[in-house]
């Protein structure tokens, strides 16, 4: 098996993204308003450099594919790109994550039982990986580490091909990381958030149906993701607020609007990142009791971690009004 398709990936997409950011004035942009964390517009056309990037690699693995993942993968693209030029609306978007969901669904052979779980999981973390996208390298990073450790999960279980397809991933994400760490000179899009996010949960039930990993594995690989946009999800939801819409709740925005700044959420959730996918791998080889307590543990570190961000955010709002009246 050949080694050659991660880096082919890597140098796709650091060089396209180059060339797609020298004409910014030709390029979608993304411009601030005021729930954004950035004060000028900036190109998204990344996601097109990294689904370049993706597809380089896999070129070399193609006796390899799954037409379940790389057809909807495809088609989830073209529909972000479109998105990002010309604004579709919520119920046309969620129609086809909900149709690539049922394609992977369908070819993986899902049992019946998992059929509306699974469903739900692909579309949630679709959604979820572009929610998250709002921080100078944050969703590029949660890519590079998380299709990383499924792609040495692969490994373990003797698939190179397998472990060769999700390192491809994570290489142009890397490549991507180049330009995209602070300060960004370039974000991904739709069309990038949307596929990476569809990827990292249907290469989540693949390597699940082939009993590579426990259902749990690609949550608490991709947990510094899941938790904060479900949590800020089900709190946004009590509040009745309107779901669809752009807001700076999420806890990574929080903390660069309390000081921490780009640079330094960005490295605090890197390290987070490896904790959850190196302790994901650590878990596959314990007994379903230890894997229980693993889980346990990682949701007291969490329920911690929100508690934290949540006590230190109303002391920077109370502080923040106080400045004001004065």
């Amino acid at each position: 098996m050949t080694h050659y398709p991660p880096i082919i990936s890597a140098f796709v997409t650091m060089m396209l993204t180059l060339l797609l950011t020298l004409n910014k004035n030709g390029m979608i942009q993304d411009i601030p308003n005021e729930r954004s964390l950035h004060t000028e517009p900036i190109p998204r056309v990344g996601g097109i450099a990294i689904m370049a990037g993706i597809l380089s690699g896999w070129i070399l693995l193609f006796h390899f594919w799954e037409w379940w993942i790389v057809l909807p993968v495809l088609g989830l693209f073209m529909l972000s790109l479109v998105d990002d030029v010309r604004n579709l609306s919520a119920k046309i978007r969620l129609l086809g994550h909900f149709v690539a969901a049922v394609i992977v669904v369908a070819g993986a052979g899902v049992q019946w039982l998992w059929l509306l779980p699974i469903l739900l999981f692909i579309v949630w973390m679709t959604n979820l990986f572009n929610f998250m996208d709002g921080a100078d390298g944050l969703a590029a990073g949660m890519a590079l580490f998380g299709f990383s450790f499924y792609g040495v999960a692969g490994l373990m279980h003797g698939n190179e091909a397998f472990a060769m397809m999700n390192f491809t991933i994570g290489a142009a994400a890397l490549g991507f990381l180049y330009h995209n760490f602070y300060p960004a000179r370039v974000f991904m899009g739709d069309a990038g958030s949307i596929p990476l996010g569809f990827l990292a949960a249907a290469f989540g039930v693949w390597g699940w149906q082939q009993g590579y990993w426990p259902f749990w594995f690609p949550v608490l690989v991709f947990s510094p993701f899941v938790i904060d946009a479900s949590a800020t999800l089900l709190k946004r939801t009590r509040r009745r607020e309107k779901l669809t819409e752009a807001h700076r709740d999420h806890y990574y925005q929080r903390l660069i609007r309390m000081g921490w700044g780009h640079r330094n959420t960005a490295v605090a959730e890197y390290m987070l990142m490896l904790a959850a996918g190196g302790s994901a791998l650590w878990g596959i080889g314990l007994d379903a009791q230890e894997q229980g307590n693993l889980l346990a543990w990682w949701g007291a570190v969490y329920l911690g971690l929100a508690t934290w961000v949540d006590r230190r955010w109303r002391q920077h709002e109370v502080m923040k009004k106080s400045a004001a009246e004065i």
